[in-house]
């Protein structure tokens, strides 16, 4: 899962100082006051997409049937609720100001003792991102105490399926191992609460994997090295918690050369460990499964099929391996998952043996979607799935297996038939919200990775799965005619089209029978004018925009449309059309149905790339302008003049809702700040006022990509999240 970018006041307020210690839940951002206005309380849900995302890792308990959890790149941690069949979502608290820990690197239980988790958070470790950070639980996630750390984690770079990095030390449950990719290995005495780095063999790069594994193998701790060249160690030990040393004998070359994840069967004393020429889950194209008898020091390749034999179109079956579990319940049981493996498909191999012979468990899988229907991709029927690197088999039942793919979590009890136990875990990044003010869906959604999705229900996943004719991977533009809202376009990347229509409110969809040539290098955002009669299409900086008045059958460029704008349309009249010239500063208006633009307001913070540009429904001329901590501005005469709003300090995102009762204008509601926190708020008197109403255990970390209201019933709210899909808010009854 990817997320678009942040300004750098965002990315930089996540910095912590090193081994500063917090008792959560905490106040985010600058807050000094941590719960809605009176009148402000909510009730929270996810709007059910049914997964979308990446799942990193998935832990069963060893010590309590019924107990496991599940890490996502960017859309936090979550606990298995055995009751309920759902994951509850157990990192919703962190807010604006910590996004970047809403990324998990990795995961700990500790055997000993049931209650307590362990997650290190830190999305990208790149100079820009805030530093890393550990949590710790004494009653499985429900609360917190946070640790900051000074080194960076990244738990959405290359090798986030790896892992687990985070590992409580079997020889004493008071010490905690982590691992870095940049800084080496890191050591807590006191259950998290401190750290400290130790020595080790192997040296950090500044732009390498650092250490991608760790695991307890009796009382040793083995720890995964992913900077090897394939001739040097990647593979480290010790069996004191002081020294580290090389494993002897271990495999080296291409198909041995990073460590991707391992697990030791206690039965038979081996470690088993799965190895890529890459970190994943993207760029393996080689790989290997080898185990280790830890009482003599033997090294056995068991590798189910090796990567490199010919495909039947041609081409090379290339692969990594990701990942592996043990049966704790039957020796010499395993199963180890392919990674990368696009041409045949991935697939997990079991072994009831040791590795001497395998089973692909793809070959004979019987898989029902029917509860996540956008898992068939637009096809017949799905596929068994891929960047399978998170992998894990119940300890209290050897026929329940489950494994993470890019966009869901599939599971089986029989070992033949498959569906996804995914209920609660929605880890979508949001890039566009549609709330039509007529038809059968309250909600249509763009999202990155997984296109657009029409919800005829908030509360199941959508039973058309997502919108086809084409299918998008990431949808770049969604809007409606406001005065005909059956019509609906799209926008994305897409291997068969890039722009697509709807004459039935999003239901089914047809492409545009031509599109403009950056089209499919560069698609942008998109929108219709009022009655639906002109579509004005934009492709970024050094593109111009396009214009059609055909449904999409031919395009022209409009040579007066800013580069690289957002186009927005007047709600009321056809002929208008608005777009906000970030590197001026520049409102520019059309009054010729997108024919031409001329500038009109500027001097609107100049130069900065993050603003929203929203028009208020039923209303000519109406236009609100987020600009981010410089602001919230209103203009009522088509952009000509704008007004700064006085009511709140910082506005990233706003949208509009149903009025409330007795009210002439629709209600507001945006994500920004009116005193020092950035939260949701609503409006009800045209911005004069505002109430949270949202609190410190939703946060969900950045939201500033879109919001709207209901306008058919008043208080509901959708936020876009980036990482935990569409988020919807009713006033608590």
């Amino acid at each position: 899962m990817r997320t678009f970018p942040l300004s750098r006041r965002a990315v930089l307020a996540g910095t912590a100082a090193a081994a500063a210690v917090a008792t959560l839940p905490v106040l985010q951002g600058r807050a000094q006051a941590a719960v809605p206005a009176e009148g402000g309380a909510y009730r929270w849900r996810n709007v059910v997409q049914g997964g979308t995302g990446f799942i990193t890792g998935v832990l069963f308990h060893p010590s309590v049937r019924g107990l496991a959890y599940a890490r996502t790149d960017i859309g936090g941690a979550y606990r298995w609720d055995d009751r309920t069949d759902r994951w509850i979502p157990l990192t919703d608290h962190i807010g604006w100001d910590d996004w970047n820990l809403l990324g998990v690197e990795a995961m700990a239980v500790d055997p000993a003792h049931p209650n307590r988790l362990y997650l290190s958070l830190g999305t990208y470790a790149q100079s820009w991102a805030g530093n890393g950070a550990v949590l710790r639980s004494e009653d499985r996630g429900a609360t917190w105490k946070r640790t900051d750390l000074s080194v960076k984690l990244g738990a959405n770079e290359d090798g986030r399926g790896c892992g687990e990095r985070l590992l409580v030390d079997p020889r004493d449950s008071d010490t905690l191992w982590l691992g870095t990719r940049h800084d080496g290995l890191l050591r807590s005495t006191d259950r998290g609460a401190t750290w400290k780095a130790v020595g080790f063999p192997a040296a950090p790069s500044a732009t390498g994997q650092g250490i991608t594994l760790l695991v307890a193998a009796g009382r040793s701790v083995y720890a995964g090295w992913g900077d090897s060249d394939g001739t040097s160690a990647n593979l480290y030990r010790t069996a004191d918690g002081t020294t580290w040393e090389a494993v002897p004998g271990q495999p080296a070359g291409t198909a041995a050369k990073v460590p991707v994840r391992a697990a030791y069967d206690r039965h038979t004393r081996e470690l088993y460990v799965t190895y890529a020429n890459a970190p994943g889950p993207n760029g393996q194209s080689d790989g290997s499964v080898h185990k280790l008898r830890t009482t003599t020091g033997k090294w056995t390749e068991v590798t189910p099929v090796k990567p490199g034999g010919p495909t039947s179109d041609g081409g090379t079956d290339s692969f990594g391996y990701g990942g592996v579990a043990v049966d704790a319940r039957r020796p010499g049981t395993v199963v180890v998952s392919t990674n990368n493996r696009w041409s045949l498909v991935d697939t997990l191999y079991r072994t009831t043996d040791g590795g001497r012979t395998w089973t692909s468990l793809k070959d004979k899988a019987v898989l029902d979607v029917s509860e996540t229907p956008y898992l068939k991709w637009g096809a017949d029927k799905p596929k068994f799935g891929w960047w399978i690197q998170a992998v894990a088999l119940d300890p209290f039942d050897s026929g329940h297996i489950v494994y993470g793919t890019g966009a869901t979590l599939y599971g089986t009890r029989d070992l033949k038939h498959w569906a996804p136990e995914i209920r609660g875990l929605e880890e979508a990044s949001i890039r566009q919200l549609i709330s039509p003010p007529a038809g059968e869906a309250h909600l249509i959604s763009g999202s990155g990775d997984i296109g657009v999705m029409y919800h005829e229900r908030l509360t199941a996943s959508p039973s058309r799965g997502m919108a086809s004719n084409p299918v998008f991977g990431t949808s770049t533009g969604l809007a409606l005619a406001a005065a005909k809202p059956s019509y609906v376009v799209r926008a994305g990347w897409g291997d068969n089209g890039n722009g697509a229509w709807s004459n039935d409110g999003g239901k089914t969809w047809a492409p545009f029978e031509s599109q403009p040539s950056m089209a499919k290098s560069a698609p942008g955002p998109i929108t219709t004018n009022a009655d639906g009669s002109v579509l004005l299409w934009s492709f970024g900086m050094g593109n111009p925009g396009f214009r059609s008045a055909d449904n999409g059958g031919s395009w022209s460029q409009v040579a007066s449309f800013p580069e690289g704008a957002v186009p927005v349309a007047d709600p009321v009249d056809p002929s208008r059309f608005y777009a906000f010239d970030t590197t001026t500063g520049t409102l520019h208006a059309s009054t010729d149905s997108g024919r031409t633009f001329t500038a009109r307001a500027t001097g609107l913070n100049s130069g900065d790339t993050e603003f929203q540009l929203a028009v208020a429904p039923g209303r000519s001329g109406d236009l609100w302008l987020s600009l981010k901590w410089n602001g919230l501005y209103r203009s009522t005469d088509g952009g000509a003049t704008f007004t700064k709003v006085g009511s709140c300090w910082a506005s990233y995102t706003l949208g509009f809702g149903k009025a409330a009762e007795g009210a002439s204008y629709p209600a507001v509601y945006m994500v920004g700040s009116t005193e020092s926190i950035t939260a949701v708020y609503r409006s009800d008197d045209e911005a004069k006022s505002w109430t949270r109403i949202n609190d410190d255990q939703h946060q969900w970390g950045w939201i500033g990509a879109a919001i709207s209201g209901d306008p058919r019933v008043y208080g509901r709210v959708y936020i876009a999240t980036n990482g935990r899909g569409v988020q919807y808010g009713e006033p608590a009854r």
